[in-house]
């Protein structure tokens, strides 16, 4: 690999992360051996000890965004891409549940092929924790609709981690501040990407008593985002 040819753009969306966001921090500057990082930190109205944390911390990050109320990973989702300034972006959750190494596989492929767009996949991966078989089932469920809706073959469109080029993504069309947020990207990525790949990552998923969030009802509005955000793309 080509040292700092590549421009990346890390966006973390934080709300009550105090257990494990200086570790994941402490993670990512193994990064820095392989591309230009920026990392970008959002905290989503935390009301632990998470804020503190990071302003004790500030060599291990570039900027800090700092939202006064909880309105999601959505909102700060957005907020973290209109004030990304390198060429591509990724999202990194706050927990341990994704190993940020995975990332240099990611950096390792735009290097050869100069892809858009890069999803990772919980299902195609070396190592993963058994998951809760619902999740699973809505996770298949969800995808299949995905891929069927937009011609596409993904098998885990939740996977957090999802690579791709900023000039891809237009943030001011976001309107999801919720779980439905990833389908309404990846949706305008997939029309706006020509080389589109996925890379299996290794996966260790947190219970509902270490912090998960998504329920099984969520499944309902991912589903409307897939369809509403396809929609809007097929009246353009």
């Amino acid at each position: 690999m080509h040292e700092h040819n590549i421009k990346l753009s890390i966006i973390i969306p934080i709300h009550n992360e105090e257990r494990t966001v200086k570790e994941i921090l402490n993670k990512l500057q193994t990064l820095h051996d392989f591309a230009k990082i920026e990392i970008i930190l959002v905290n989503d109205g935390s009301t632990d000890k998470t804020k503190s944390i990071l302003i004790e911390n500030t060599n291990l990050y570039d900027q800090l965004i700092d939202l006064p109320n909880n309105n999601g990973k959505g909102k700060a989702v957005i907020e973290g891409i209109k004030k990304a300034k390198n060429d591509y972006i990724i999202i990194q959750d706050a927990d341990l549940e994704y190993d940020p190494n995975d990332i240099i596989y990611f950096l390792k492929k735009i290097d050869s092929d100069e892809s858009d767009l890069i999803m990772g996949s919980r299902f195609i991966g070396k190592h993963r924790s058994v998951l809760n078989f619902w999740h699973m089932v809505g996770n298949k469920f969800i995808t299949f609709i995905f891929n069927l809706i937009n011609n596409t073959t993904f098998t885990d469109i939740y996977c957090c981690y999802c690579l791709f080029k900023k000039d891809n993504l237009d943030a001011n069309k976001l309107k999801s501040f919720g779980w439905g947020q990833q389908a309404e990207i990846l949706t305008y990525l997939v029309y706006s990407s020509k080389k589109i790949h996925e890379i299996g990552i290794n996966y260790n998923a947190r219970t509902y008593n270490e912090g998960k969030k998504i329920r099984y009802y969520d499944v309902f509005s991912v589903i409307y985002w897939i369809v509403i955000t396809r929609i809007k793309r097929a009246i353009r």
